[in-house]
This record gives structure tokens, C-alpha cells and sequence, in this order.
């Protein structure tokens, strides 16, 4: 059995295994990373060696830091990278390249419409009806988008919402609040097979999932890093946050707003942010926590998507594609059903 593993940000795991009455067996380690002393490889193949096949991630990595002789170091990959390369192997999960990607950015749509398109796709995706694929949002209205269970209440002013002209919607997906004024975000979506993240946890997911922005944002010349659980950030401030959904289909969304360009005066007059959340990020103003993509780059968001677009491609070899008649009406049917109505944007008062 044969598992691979690109830590994000970092090196390529790789990992060969037989299994032998429900445990590993003969049971190798390889990849591009670096590891001091040597024959710290030989502990790390001898202490998975003998493992049951049921071992979780948490249990691969305890035992693969149990046996890494004192002072070791493992530059690139972490004991928890081998293990969910060890979970890969043992569930014969596919990589991006196994995959027919598409590229999708089309008409500006509402902002319920583009909320609406994500649980379509995201459905057909986990159906086998859709290859999976990348889509970039387009808008011409400003909105708050707030998460699936947050508080309408306490996530929005809907004074200030109005006075700016923002529309605020409810998306599938959990995490927190986004304001999204009209051409000053950048947001894309991933629709995908559960099977491209089996053998990793949640969290884990999310940086292998964004893993390909860091390659875009880095060659637009942004020291970007991914800050567990779910932000994109660089050494100025955070970009942006990513989210997740997955349905029991099989289908996984995984979408991400950067911020492009931003009034912090107005986002504090539109969310409700409040003096605990900001005290943990180390800073006591909502406008210094975000440094947009327009001021770290000076180019315009269409070359910054251009170059997005650009990158996926080139990494994963995908088409462009375009969404069908079919899923717009799908969509549009869903916005009347659910994503503009009050029950959906209050079901969390």
C-alpha cells in the first residue's frame, strides 16, 4: 500500500506498508523533507512497524514521537503528517492528479445566488454528477455573509448594514462573519470528493485545501502562511478565512474569502465585533487585523484572480469549465426556498 501526503507549507510525506493479520508491516518512510540525526528514519519506520490498521492519526504520531531519539529534528513534516500519510495508504485515498479538475468563473450573480450555487455544486460533486471543481464568485452587491451558526443578533448591526447598503445572508458552512463589500473581496469555492481528504482530521483538511492559494499569494510576492484553524495570512495581518461543509453524500465544500481592499470604519459599524474576539488576536482595532491583498500588492483584483485561476491550473491541470442552465435553475430554485428567507437567516436568532 502506497500513501503520499504535501504537508502545507511544507514537504511531501511518503509512505509504504503491507499489512499482516490487522497491523503494518514492513513499513517505510521517504519524502523530499529533512530529518537529523539519520537513522532517525530507521526509528520511525520500526515504531509504525507493528501498528493495528485502526490506528488513528493521534496514535501514529505518538508513537512516532516516542521513538525519535532525544534532540531530533524534522524540518518540513511533523509526526502527524506521517501518521495521516499512514491513514492515506491504509484507505487508498487519491491525490489532486487522480481528479479531472475544472475552473469556473462566470457572471456576476446575488449574493444568495452565489450561496445557493455552492450547496448545488457541492451536491453533485458528492454525487458524481460534476468534476470537482474551483469556482470563483463574482458580485455586484455588498453583503455580510455570516456563518450557519452564528447569531443574526449578535453578528450584525442592522443599522449600520443599512446605512452602508448591506445585504446579510446565511451560508451552509460554520466559522464567522464576512463582510463582503461589492468588488472588494476575493472568494472562492472548492467543491470536492470526500475521498481526496479521507485519512486527515478537520483542521488538517482545511491547509491541505488552501495549500495551492499559498502558491498564488506567494508568487504575487505575499509572504503568506496558513494560521490554524481556518485564516490566510501574511506577516502585515490576516487576508482572509476559510470555511467548510460537508454533506452526507460525500460531497465537501471548502470556500475561502481574502480581502482585497476594506473600510475598516465601516466594518466596525457593521459587525457587531466585540472587545473579547478582538483581545485574542493581539490587537484593539478590528481595521489593524486586516491587511487586503490591493495594499500588500498594488495590482487590480482581476490580475489577483488571473493569477488564482492561473495557479490551480497549472498545479492540478485543470479546464475551464462553466456551470449548466440546469444547476442555475437549481440554484435559483434553492434561493426562493431557502437562502432568502427569514426562517434560513434566522434560524440562529
Amino acid at each position: 500500500m502506497h500513501g503520499e501526503y504535501k504537508v502545507p507549507g511544507g514537504k511531501l510525506v511518503v509512505v509504504d506498508l503491507e499489512v499482516e493479520d490487522g497491523r503494518i508491516a514492513d513499513f517505510h518512510l521517504a519524502g523530499d523533507f529533512f530529518l537529523e540525526p539519520d537513522d532517525a528514519l530507521a526509528d520511525i519506520d520500526a515504531a509504525v512497524t507493528g501498528l493495528p490498521t485502526e490506528a488513528d492519526v493521534a496514535t501514529i504520531a505518538a508513537a512516532v514521537r516516542g521513538a525519535l531519539p532525544e534532540g531530533a529534528q524534522l524540518l518540513g513534516f511533523t509526526p502527524e503528517a506521517v501518521g495521516t500519510a499512514v491513514r492515506r495508504a491504509l484507505i487508498v485515498a487519491p491525490g489532486w492528479a487522480e481528479f479531472e479538475w475544472e475552473v469556473v468563473h462566470e457572471k456576476a450573480v446575488s449574493p444568495a445566488m452565489n450561496l445557493a450555487l455552492d450547496e448545488v455544486l457541492t451536491t453533485r460533486v458528492g454525487d458524481g454528477r460534476r468534476n470537482p471543481t474551483l469556482r470563483i464568485w463574482e458580485w455586484n452587491e455588498s453583503a455580510v455573509v455570516i456563518g450557519s451558526f452564528q447569531s443574526y443578533r449578535n453578528e450584525v448591526d442592522p443599522d449600520g448594514a443599512a446605512k452602508h447598503g448591506f445585504q446579510v445572508v446565511r451560508r451552509i458552512s460554520g466559522g464567522g462573519a464576512m463582510m463582503m463589500a461589492a468588488n472588494s473581496i476575493v472568494t472562492y469555492s472548492l467543491y470536492v470528493p470526500a475521498s481526496l481528504v479521507s485519512g486527515m482530521t478537520f483542521a488538517d483538511s482545511y491547509a491541505f485545501l488552501d495549500d495551492w492559494v499559498l502558491h498564488a499569494l506567494r508568487s504575487l510576492g505575499i509572504d503568506a502562511t496558513y494560521q490554524p484553524l481556518n485564516d490566510i495570512a501574511s506577516s502585515k495581518g490576516k487576508i482572509g478565512g476559510a470555511a467548510q461543509k460537508r454533506l452526507a453524500n460525500g460531497g465537501v465544500l471548502h470556500h475561502a474569502t481574502l480581502s482585497y481592499d476594506m473600510d475598516g470604519q465601516v466594518l466596525t459599524e457593521v459587525l457587531r465585533i466585540g472587545r473579547e474576539k478582538l483581545s485574542d488576536k493581539g490587537t484593539a482595532s478590528a481595521a489593524k487585523r486586516v491587511d487586503p491583498l490591493r495594499s500588500q500588492t498594488g495590482m487590480a483584483r482581476a490580475d489577483i484572480i488571473e493569477r488564482f485561476i492561473e495557479t490551480f491550473t497549472s498545479l492540478y491541470g485543470a479546464k475551464a469549465g462553466s456551470i449548466s442552465e440546469e444547476e442555475y435553475a437549481e440554484a435559483e430554485a434553492l434561493v426562493e426556498s431557502k437562502f432568502s428567507t427569514d426562517a434560513w437567516l434566522r434560524r440562529v436568532p
